[in-house]
């Protein structure tokens, strides 16, 4: 069993030890979607497991993409951005902040949000950030471990495609080793790809082709099912699933974002704890 999937709340007395009247907080720190329903099932399920982690604490929400942003904000639905997020914690009197991101991998969003609280450092008494999904090793067995517990139906003769997104940073290569994590389980039908980067949807064909399956089964490899899994994987042109169905395969797409899981939720609410335990 992973350690993710025994999470216990976070103990006060060790973050809380130098100042009996400190307030802390949680500033859970996403991309974001403009789908009200997906959000609050995958970044309001993780900020709600923050809650239940970290008892007494506030749990605030910041989301760091400008057009998701503009969008909201133009649907009379407005957000705030991390500078604006950890401004109101600020004036609420909170003195201790743990950033906790729900980026999948190491990437460019991470080390902006890393740049953005070291800026704003100095309006707490202490900040920290948590790492996001795809870390540490033992990040990598549980992000599978909780993936390959969500599809315990895949038959032997179906393969299961993630498409995560990718990036042109030097954190990619988290994609290629989770698919090798899946091939050491023995998950021999678990392939992962992503939409902008390597391992290509080309890449997932040649080795989807190889094994010849009756049936192909696509889920997003991101925390949110938003636009691309709702158009790059699931649409009816130029899609993921349209490739393989050119190809012959029956092609079931599930739009269920990682934040859904229980045990990806786990994950994250063990990186803050971890972050937390950096207060002093």
């Amino acid at each position: 069993m992973s350690v993710f999937n025994t999470v216990t709340t976070i103990d006060a007395a060790t973050v809380e030890r130098s100042d009996t009247m400190s307030r802390n907080a949680i500033l859970a720190v996403s991309f974001g979607t403009i789908y009200a329903e997906t959000r609050e099932k995958t970044i309001g399920a993780i900020e709600q497991t923050m809650r239940e982690t970290f008892p007494g604490w506030d749990v605030k929400r910041a989301l760091t993409s400008p057009t998701i942003l503009r969008k909201l904000a133009a649907a009379g639905e407005p957000m705030q951005n991390v500078w604006q997020a950890l401004g109101q914690l600020r004036e609420e009197g909170v003195s201790r902040v743990v950033c906790q991101s729900t980026y999948v991998v190491n990437g460019e969003e991470q080390e902006a949000m890393v740049r953005e609280t070291e800026k704003y450092a100095h309006w707490f008494d202490q900040i920290v950030c948590g790492a996001p999904l795809l870390t540490a090793q033992e990040d990598f067995e549980a992000v599978a471990d909780a993936i390959e517990t969500e599809f315990t139906t895949l038959s032997p003769e179906e393969v299961l495609v993630l498409m995560g997104h990718g990036t042109k940073h030097s954190a990619n290569t988290a994609y290629a080793a989770l698919d090798y994590v899946f091939k050491d389980h023995g998950a021999h039908n678990i392939f992962v790809g992503t939409v902008d980067t390597y391992p290509s949807i080309l890449s997932v064909l040649r080795r989807v082709e190889s094994i010849q399956p009756k049936k192909i089964i696509l889920a997003p490899l991101m925390v949110v099912a938003g636009d691309h899994a709702r158009n790059d994987m699931a649409g009816d042109k130029n899609s993921w699933k349209a490739a393989f169905e050119e190809r012959g395969y029956p092609v079931q797409t599930v739009l269920k974002g990682l934040g859904e899981y229980p045990g990806i939720r786990a994950v994250y609410a063990a990186h803050a704890q971890r972050a937390a335990e950096r207060l002093i």
